[in-house]
């Protein structure tokens, strides 16, 4: 695991680099890490450059305080590339990463060879879901981190298959426990307040991949497939929960090596 750091408006940014070629840049979701990414970062990095990006207070990158609405990660998933004097990449976001990665794609398009949306959707949240990430912000203050990722993680797995997957849901948890409060506190709000981008989809040009796992809890496949054509491929993962790098990595490795 090659692991680097840039800083970014002084603020320190790791990231994991590996192969070489056109490049793809993987970002992890919500309480994650590049780590997320272990297991398909070196099947894909045997044909390109791999970049795998810790989030503003996640993983080991520094907490930016003010980063709370997702058009700000998309400015800064751009500065990045900046700071690596990267042109263009394909990219790939797993939940939060793929709110991301429209956003991207909704402001900075000329810089995309191609995209992925991997257990997320175009969709804004619901008022339910909303009520649930001040629910959840509410939480990280009166219980603290741990309390919260015990309780988040287990959801994230299929449920019929939580026992196979005891050694990866351990090993998120510890993942999710680095994540600074400030940091999971400012993406719960921009995951809160980020808005519908049904159009994004329907009007790139660009090759895009929309990966859902049939057992997810979290995003069901029907909020992930939302938009077809031409150049969308749709892959359904099956007994797969809202993890598949860590329940099916082999079949998402597959799934994204069709961007290629």
């Amino acid at each position: 695991m090659n692991v680097h750091s840039v800083e970014v408006y002084n603020k320190k940014v790791a990231y994991q680099d590996e192969g070489k070629g056109e490049v793809f840049l993987l970002i992890h979701g919500f309480c994650g890490s590049s780590t997320y990414w272990n297991e398909v970062i070196p099947g894909l990095s045997k044909t390109n450059r791999v970049l795998a990006i810790d989030l503003p207070g996640h993983g080991d990158s520094e907490v930016w305080e003010n980063m709370n609405e997702i058009y700000h990660y998309a400015d800064f998933i751009q500065d990045f590339l900046d700071e690596l004097e990267i042109e263009k990449v394909t990219m790939v976001g797993h939940s939060l990463g793929g709110y991301i990665t429209l956003a991207f794609a909704e402001s900075y398009s000329n810089r995309l060879n191609g995209f992925s949306l991997v257990h997320s959707t175009a969709y804004a949240d619901s008022i339910e879901a909303r009520e649930g990430r001040v629910s959840s912000a509410y939480k990280i203050d009166e219980e603290g981190m741990e309390v919260f990722i015990d309780g988040l993680v287990p959801k994230l797995f299929a449920p019929d298959h939580i026992e196979d997957h005891q050694k990866a849901i351990e090993e998120a948890k510890k993942i999710g426990y680095t994540t600074s409060s400030v940091g999971a506190k400012n993406a719960l709000h921009a995951m809160k307040e980020r808005k519908d981008r049904i159009a994004v989809l329907e009007n790139t040009k660009l090759p895009v991949l929309l990966v859902a796992g049939d057992s997810d809890q979290l995003i069901p496949s029907e909020k992930t497939f939302t938009t077809s054509g031409e150049n969308i491929k749709q892959v359904l993962v099956k007994d797969v929960g809202h993890m598949s790098m860590y329940e099916a990595p082999i079949e998402l490795l597959k799934a994204i090596q069709q961007l290629i």
